[in-house]
This record gives C-alpha cells, structure tokens and sequence, in this order.
C-alpha cells in the first residue's frame, strides 16, 4: 500500500499544474508555484504548490505547504481534501479516475460494490452528509461570515461539500458547485435527510443557479439541530434565521425546520416545557407560528413567538448589529431565560 502510494503521488506529480487546475481551481500558477487559499481550495494565496521540480524529496513537485496553517503534503492529499474523502482505497480510486488508470483491488479480496440507493432517500441523504467536510476553513464558512453570522459553535449538523451535483430543471447538464451540506435529524439524533445550499465558488453568496437550495430525505417532523435540547427550545425555519438567533442567544438549543409547513409540523421534544416559535414576518409564518402553538400547547408545551422588525432575523442581525439584535429579544424572553444570552 505505501508503494502504491508513493507512485500514484509520483504520477500526479508529473502533471501538478492540471492537478491544481482541477482540484485547486479557486487558485492560480505564479511563476513555479500553484497558490490558493488552503487544501481545501479556498480562495486565497497562502497555500503553494510546486509545480515542477525532482520526483521525490525536498522540492519535489507537487509539494506543498501552507504558511498560515502549517499544513503541508503532496497532492494525494490534495485530493483527499479537496473531495471530502477518508478511506484512502477512496483517494486512490479518485487519482486513478485522474490519471486514467484501472481500479487496483487487492489480490484474493472480495470486490468492494457500493450498493445503490435510491436518489433523493435518507440512505442517499447520509452518504452525501458522509462524503462532505467539516465546515472549518471552508467557502461555509465565508458564506456565513458574509451574512453577519460568526459564531459557529455547535454547528456539527453543517459539512461542506467542494463539488456537489446540481442538476438543473428540465434537459440542463449536471453541474458542479461546492455546498453547504445540513443534517436533517429526528429526535433520536438519526439522519434522515439533508439539505443543500449551493455557494458562489468564492463563498460571497448562493451560486448563480435557478434552486440554490434543496432538501432530500425524510424532512417532515424532522429538523437540522444547533446544540442538545432539554426542556426548553427555539425553532424557526430557515438554518441562516437560525444561526443568527444563535450569535445572540449562544447558549439555546434550536432547531431550523426548513420551510414553514415543515416547522407546523415539527415533532416537539418530550421533556419541552417552553417553546419559542422563531417567525419569519410573512403569512406562511404567520400559518406556521398559529399552527405550532396550537399543537405545542396541546401537549402542555408554553410557546412564545419570536419576532424580527424585518423579514427575519439575519435581515435584523445584518441591518442593526448584534448588539441591537440582543436587544430585541431580551425583551421577548422569559426573565429566567435571559441566561441564554451568555456562555
């Protein structure tokens, strides 16, 4: 395995400029480097690749190293990283696939065959949310720093994929575009969807497609969570009206239904004793948030409606600051919940 390695790297390395090309495309050639944000293909500089030089030891091609991290190895890791993968049998298939070369499978082992799933299913829904990457350092990241939204804490539930498929309505081509991956989960913490935000490659926004967002799996009653509830719970719908509910209120558990008629329809933890219905100023929010009360109070569960002076609460946090978005929910909070302001 470790030789197998060694050549797979010494081949990639003899055409390390169309490697950066394909999986480093947010960088660009400078003289004898590939510079680029990080391994992870952010844009930025501070990582460089060498593009020629001997097939191994210092200054070989296709080494790199990353000034701001630390982080440094040779383009299998490039690879590796830039595609979400773990297993390096994985990697090595993804550099064959680069290379042109036949599957390699260990001699005398059973043929590994993936088992198909049906398109849109959870089982389809988990392997996509386990190809996909932690969100640190990655266009994720930018995409919510970008909206205002900097505190990131307890947001396993969030993976970013470098290249997720998107297929357009009707006869369009498939395309590529890294995504924010999000965990749907039901109240035993199993998976059972996931949706996908589909980002500009520099992370400044949605990527220019006509459905930037989609959601597969089973979703209904189901939701993607931001910290462990007990007893009590704030959920909304959207996770970017969530996340930025949690930059002021670091310290609650919430959960991010996806669309109004879902969050009508969430299934309420058994120990809740408070709930605070997150509504988006429209009339599907306002339907959603009559709905959940109801049921909510139904089965014992206080429910207290948080409302945004604008659409919703990343339009607030964005127009008025953190501070002044603190403000307005103190004032909507039971006295005893105020602690959730602070961690």
């Amino acid at each position: 395995m470790p030789r197998d390695a060694s050549e797979l790297s010494r081949r990639l390395a003899r055409h390390a400029e169309a490697v950066c090309r394909h999986y480093l495309s947010n960088g660009r050639r400078r003289g004898r480097y590939w510079t680029v944000g990080d391994v992870r293909n952010t844009p930025g500089r501070s990582m460089f690749v060498r593009l020629s030089g001997p097939e191994s030891g210092p200054g070989a091609a296709g080494h790199w190293t990353d000034a701001a991290s630390a982080e440094y190895g040779d383009l299998l890791d490039v690879i590796r990283e830039s595609c979400g993968l773990v297993d390096f049998h994985d990697v090595a298939d993804e550099a064959r696939r680069f290379l042109s070369l036949p599957r390699v499978e260990p001699y005398g082992a059973p043929k590994l065959v993936r088992t198909p799933v049906p398109a849109g299913s959870p089982e389809a829904a988990q392997r996509l949310f386990a190809m996909s990457q932690p969100i640190r350092r990655t266009l994720v990241e930018t995409y919510l720093r970008n909206r205002s939204i900097m505190n990131l804490r307890d947001a396993g539930s969030l993976r970013f994929h470098p290249r997720c498929y998107y297929r357009p309505e009707g006869d369009g081509p498939t395309e590529t575009w890294p995504a924010m991956v999000a965990a749907v989960t039901d109240l035993e913490g199993r998976i059972t969807g996931a949706h996908r935000t589909w980002l500009a490659r520099d992370g400044s926004g949605k990527a220019p497609v006509d459905t930037p967002r989609r959601a597969m799996g089973g979703l209904l009653g189901h939701a993607v969570r931001f910290g462990a509830a007990d007893d009590v719970l704030a959920a909304g719908e959207g996770i970017e009206t969530m996340l930025s509910l949690r930059c002021a209120l670091p310290a609650m558990p919430m959960v991010a239904a996806l669309s109004a008629n879902h969050l009508a329809a969430l299934l309420l933890p058994p120990k809740l004793r408070r709930l605070y219905i997150v509504r988006d100023a429209d009339a599907a929010g306002d339907t959603a948030l009559a709905t959940l009360t109801e049921r909510a109070e139904t089965a014992g569960i206080e429910a207290l409606a948080l409302s945004p002076r604008m659409g919703d609460f990343n339009e607030d946090l964005r127009a008025f600051g953190l501070r002044a978005l603190r403000r307005t929910l103190r004032i909507q909070l039971m006295p005893q919940d105020c602690c959730f302001t602070y961690r």
